[in-house]
């Protein structure tokens, strides 16, 4: 996770304390890492071996399959393209079966401002009271939409716009490993048209490095890429 301290230190003593809630809601723009957030959280109330830290190991059956998205008991659902009455029927009735594998059975559920006005009823219905080895982990960003309802039954958690400095610093992180050179001024150039979002910041890294392969990223490439104009032309 990047830039969220606020999120994970809370989340990393819930789970050290064995005290994680049964309903998550992770708000906030695009890009910030509530999906993420989300999968890691998922992963980590599973882990067999976590840290004292509140970590993952990444090293037990359970979290190399969860990487792999090969684990039956975290359960990701795009609201966007399963957002009916019946689509929600189907995981209250998957609630019913004990995990497989795992401590938790875990439902992501992405998007979840996208549900229909019956999805919602019938979400509401399963966290009144879900099993004790059910969680939810619902992402949005659009909370408005969200009933208070459903809002009232869960934590909820706002991901801050990440700021440039940590966005160009991880950019920089991911081209020394790739081998790739990079001026610095291209790099917070780039971090600042993400406009707070990471995501946005990989994919015009990888739209500027696709164009110019093999060479030294330059600032001013970088303005020929995304289109745009150096801040002194607006100064002068």
């Amino acid at each position: 996770m990047i830039s969220q301290p606020h999120i994970t230190t809370a989340l990393r003593n819930q789970i050290r304390e064995e005290k994680t809630a049964h309903a998550y809601l992770f708000t906030g723009s695009r890009g910030t890492g509530k999906t993420t957030c989300a999968r890691i959280l998922a992963k980590t109330v599973n882990c067999e071996h976590r840290t004292p830290e509140g970590n993952p190991c990444l090293e037990c059956e359970i979290c190399r399959d969860a990487e792999r998205g090969a684990l039956a008991d975290i359960i990701e659902i795009d609201a966007a393209s399963n957002n009916s009455v019946e689509d929600i029927r189907d995981l209250r009735e998957g609630t019913v079966y004990l995990p497989e594998r795992c401590r938790y059975k875990v439902y992501i559920i992405d998007e979840v401002h996208m549900l229909s006005p019956s999805a919602w009823g019938a979400l509401l219905k399963v966290m009144e009271e879900p099993p004790e080895y059910v969680k939810f982990i619902l992402a949005t960003t659009e909370v408005h939409k969200v009933p208070a309802t459903i809002i009232s039954r869960c934590q909820r958690y706002d991901f801050k716009r990440i700021q440039v400095e940590t966005i160009a610093a991880r950019l920089r992180e991911l081209l020394e490993i790739e081998g790739i050179e990079a001026e610095d001024k291209a790099l917070t150039y780039i971090a600042r048209q993400a406009d707070g979002a990471l995501r946005d910041g990989l994919s015009l890294l990888e739209q500027c490095i696709s164009f110019y392969f093999g060479q030294k990223l330059t600032y001013e490439n970088v303005l020929k890429i995304l289109g745009a104009v150096d801040h002194s032309v607006y100064h002068r």
